[in-house]
């Protein structure tokens, strides 16, 4: 009997006929893709060779091939920026040409400065500041009514584009000195606990009381006699619940024995003038400009 006339086995369980391949005693059932599903395969087999010709597909040394139909994504990308930016051109030339107050004054400006200085602040300040702007321990909270360099339109025009202890020759710049350095560590704990009494937070008064003479020889000069700050000097108000390195005792001791110093860039070096005037609408909008 030939080969041709071998009849397949079929399998009692399905009524279906096997292929003759076994493994383990595991007999393989001839049930064949349904043509529909084939159909799908070999149509999607040759769009995938025609997107390959068509379209950029394969990674060569220095770029992609190209395909017959020259796409090119950044092409395309770079054409919607351009479409966009004369859009808003008419907005963005205004606000190139006039100052602050101008732009504050004028309700559709200001609220094009303030989305557009929102989408800045997110790509170049947020990282520090937080997304909200809330700030966080050694970087200043931009909501709130404590402002150490001012929080007027062109105080914060000249903190953004100027920056805070950078290598800029415009930064704005201030130093605590290391107390620890002039000071005993009882002298240094007495003037935290009077640090604490001037924000109405808990304090020992004894050693509070002990510290007065001390604070008006050694602080009041920055931070004032009752400690409300010095915008000036970029010397931080010390008598509300507003704290940049933490209100604690021991933090309180730790800024005054070997203070932290923070920096920011001069951001007028690394964007445009009309994006710094964008950021400044934005941050004074936050609900603490003044």
């Amino acid at each position: 009997m030939s080969v041709h006339d071998h009849k397949p086995e079929i399998d009692a369980a399905t009524g279906v006929g096997t292929t003759g391949h076994e493994w383990d005693g595991v007999k393989e059932l001839n049930n064949p893709l349904p043509r529909w599903w084939l159909s799908i395969f070999y149509i999607s087999i040759i769009w995938a060779v025609g997107y390959m010709i068509a379209y950029p597909a394969w990674p060569m040394v220095s770029e992609a091939t190209r395909g017959v139909l020259g796409y090119s994504s950044r092409a395309e990308l770079a054409e919607e920026m351009q479409v966009a930016a004369k859009a808003q051109s008419q907005w963005r030339d205004q606000i190139r040409d006039l100052d602050l107050t101008e732009i504050s004054a004028s309700p559709e400006l200001a609220r094009f400065a303030t989305r557009a200085g929102k989408a800045a602040f997110a790509v170049n300040c947020s990282q520090c500041h937080g997304s909200g702007a809330q700030g966080a321990i050694g970087y200043p909270n931009l909501n709130d009514d404590d402002w150490i360099w001012g929080g007027a339109l062109e105080e914060i025009h000249d903190t953004i584009r100027y920056g805070v202890r950078n290598d800029s020759d415009d930064a704005r710049y201030s130093e605590m000195p290391a107390f620890s350095e002039m000071l005993e560590p009882k002298e240094i704990k007495s003037v935290a606990q009077y640090v604490l009494s001037l924000s109405g937070l808990d304090h020992d008064p004894n050693q509070a009381s002990q510290a007065v003479e001390i604070f008006a020889d050694n602080c009041a000069d920055c931070h004032g006699e009752k400690g409300e700050g010095d915008v000036e000097m970029g010397a931080p108000k010390l008598a509300d619940a507003i704290w940049l390195f933490r209100g604690d005792s021991d933090s309180i001791i730790r800024q005054i024995s070997t203070p932290s110093h923070g920096v920011m860039p001069a951001w007028g070096e690394k964007l445009s003038p009309t994006t710094i005037k964008e950021l400044t609408i934005y941050v004074h909008s936050l609900g603490g400009g003044q």
